[in-house]
């Protein structure tokens, strides 16, 4: 397919990828006989169940059962894509990608990569201005002002964008870049000369303090600069345009360093600047994000429910970060996130109240930050006069406007009855007011509602699973088991279709192992059963006795099932006569079947 990595090239990546090796950079492994265990960094757990295989390439938690190759756990683990996985274990490994590319792509590609260079190389160059630049002064006291440590601004990559119409102009021809190109970056900007003279570039960014956005890799693709002259409260942000590489409501702020933190705690803090999630990350609360600027949209939505089922919203005390916090529930509800709201006790924003308070503190504001319902009928309560009856009325058609959007019938309730107890009204009333609201807000479409958990497959029989932990293990029994087991005997689906995978690679001559297996599937019920399978191996004179035992169970189970049936229907007394005859020497046939001895002349060790 256009676009996408060759199989050759797939596999040569993960021949150069020891899986031990590569895990083993993440984690800290422990040798257990032929395999290595660990700590599962995908679930809580203080006994290692985390397994892995370096014979099969594989790992398995017996755990939370999650497992696969290598291109499957630096995928998981870092939440990138599967082609983003493959680009990193490439890259790691010192192998060119050889991409099958439509005409444009490679184009297109060459730009992407120009432009990453260009930003990293113009972040290198700030974070040098602030450092050292006599000019950087200004930047380097506003920091001190403000409490940042140079372990932030190194850990942030925090610069000084000189006060220059043509700094960046100058460094960009001084690196031999095409400037039409730095322009597509973002980073000048093109005037059209006049009278016929020749177009002139400018500074986008001049004199602010510089910060870096990356992207979820941790990549450089734009920036936010903060004037630093004249009046601090008239600060304004300068964000990169929408460029190639950056665009704005699709781009979270310090989600390449969150991450991990997002996935252990299990929720996303959001808060509304650069500075706040500075402050945050560095008293220890790491599990933040900001989007750029309040607006918090649904892409910025549905990249964190990649991470984590639920937020809280902290963002400034003032109005403008309240209203940015009614504003993100269409977003929020339509991704599935649960929402909590956390409010900064004014005039502080997260920043300033954790450089008074501390960290821990505003750990405490967090865990106690009341549901997204509970906060907005308190403020609604706040901005209305409770004692009027206009008062009265706004408070219910707003909370029911947002509570309705959600079609949770036990949160209407709950929301009804705690309104109808603080406006000393009758709880039917006010969910008939909620009603009037749903009218006029419409009902949520199907696309936008959660979708429902499904539960996990049940698991195969024990016999079905030792069957295949067999077969994926010893190429010497799978002839005899081909030749033994008809594969409508097999209940478990997902059972099945690994064993016939398996036949058939067999019969071709073409099987290249599980992991190899498990990269073109890419599918987790199958990943789970194999993983799982081939993660202990029986001792080698035991494999022959339960290989027959299997088969011969799981034929035998099939065979009882049919005679089950064939009774009911010889008992029924709607079923033909000729139909009766024909089950009962169905029945005899079977029962001869099951009582024939499986023969293991042709397995190993036999």
């Amino acid at each position: 397919m256009a676009g996408l990595v060759p199989q050759h090239t797939l596999e040569q990546i993960r021949a150069a990828s020891d899986i031990v090796e590569v895990i083993g950079s993440y984690l800290p492994l422990k040798r257990a006989g032929a395999n290595f265990v660990a700590v599962c960094p995908f679930h809580k757990e203080k006994t290692p169940s985390f397994n892995v295989n370096p014979q099969r390439q594989i790992f398995h938690c017996f755990g939370c059962h999650k497992g696969g190759d290598v291109f499957t756990f630096v995928k998981d683990y870092e939440n990138i894509s599967f082609m983003e996985a493959v680009r990193r274990l490439a890259e790691r490994a010192h192998i060119p990608l050889e991409f099958e590319q439509t005409p444009g792509q490679e184009k297109v590609r060459y730009l992407k990569e120009t432009l990453l260079q260009i930003h990293e190389q113009i972040c290198q160059r700030w974070q040098a201005a602030l450092a050292n630049d006599a000019a950087g002064q200004i930047a380097r006291d506003y920091l001190l002002k403000r409490g940042v440590s140079a372990e932030a601004v190194k850990l942030f990559r925090l610069g000084y964008a000189p006060d220059l119409w043509d700094d960046t102009v100058n460094w960009a021809k001084s690196k031999g870049h095409d400037l039409a190109t730095v322009e597509q970056a973002g980073l000048i900007i093109r005037k059209e000369g006049e009278g016929g003279a020749p177009a002139r570039y400018y500074d986008r960014f001049r004199g602010r303090l510089m910060f870096p956005i990356c992207d979820e890799q941790g990549r450089v693709i734009g920036f936010s600069g903060r004037v630093l002259s004249g009046d601090e409260k008239t600060a304004k942000y300068v964000n990169s345009p929408e460029t190639p590489l950056f665009h704005k409501g699709k781009v979270i702020f310090g989600l390449d360093k969150s991450k991990r933190a997002l996935l252990d705690a299990g929720f996303a803090i959001v808060c509304e600047g650069q500075l706040d999630l500075i402050a945050c990350f560095m008293a220890g609360v790491q599990n933040i994000v900001a989007p750029q600027g309040t607006a918090l949209t649904g892409d910025h939505c549905r990249i964190l429910k990649r991470y984590v089922p639920e937020v809280v919203l902290c963002f400034d005390s003032d109005a403008a970060g309240q209203n940015a916090t009614t504003r993100a529930l269409d977003d929020l509800l339509a991704s599935g996130l649960a929402i909590r709201v956390a409010t900064v006790p004014a005039p502080h924003d997260p920043d300033s109240f954790i450089k008074e308070r501390g960290g821990d503190a505003f750990r405490q504001l967090i865990e106690h930050a009341p549901g997204f319902f509970d906060y907005f009928l308190e403020r609604l309560c706040r901005v209305n006069d409770l004692r009027s009856d206009r008062g009265r009325a706004a408070v219910v058609r707003g909370l029911g406007e947002a509570v309705m959007k959600t079609g949770d019938a036990v949160l209407l309730d709950t929301c009804a009855r705690k309104a109808a107890g603080l406006l000393g009204v009758g709880v039917e009333a006010v969910k008939a007011e909620f009603k009037k609201a749903a009218r006029e807000v419409g009902p949520r479409s199907d696309a936008e509602a959660e979708p429902a958990l499904t539960e996990p497959a049940a698991p195969p029989s024990a016999h079905e699973f030792w069957l295949l932990r067999l077969v994926l293990q010893d190429e010497d029994l799978v002839e005899w088991v081909i030749g033994h087991l008809d594969l409508a005997w097999v209940e478990h689906p997902v059972v099945r279709r690994i064993l016939e995978a398996r036949f058939a690679g067999f019969r071709n001559n073409d099987w290249v192992g599980v992991a190899a297996m498990l990269g073109e599937v890419n599918e987790e019920a199958v990943t789970r059963l194999v993983t799982e399978a081939v993660s202990e191996e029986p001792k080698l004179e035991e494999r022959v006795r339960i290989v027959m035992d299997a088969v011969r169970r799981v034929r035998d189970r099939h065979f009882e099932r049919e005679l089950a049936e064939l009774t009911r229907r010889i008992a029924d007394p709607a079923t033909p006569a000729a139909d009766r005859v024909a089950a009962i020497q169905r029945q005899v046939e079977l029962r001869r079947a099951k009582a024939e001895q499986l023969r293991p002349r042709s397995l190993p060790l036999a």
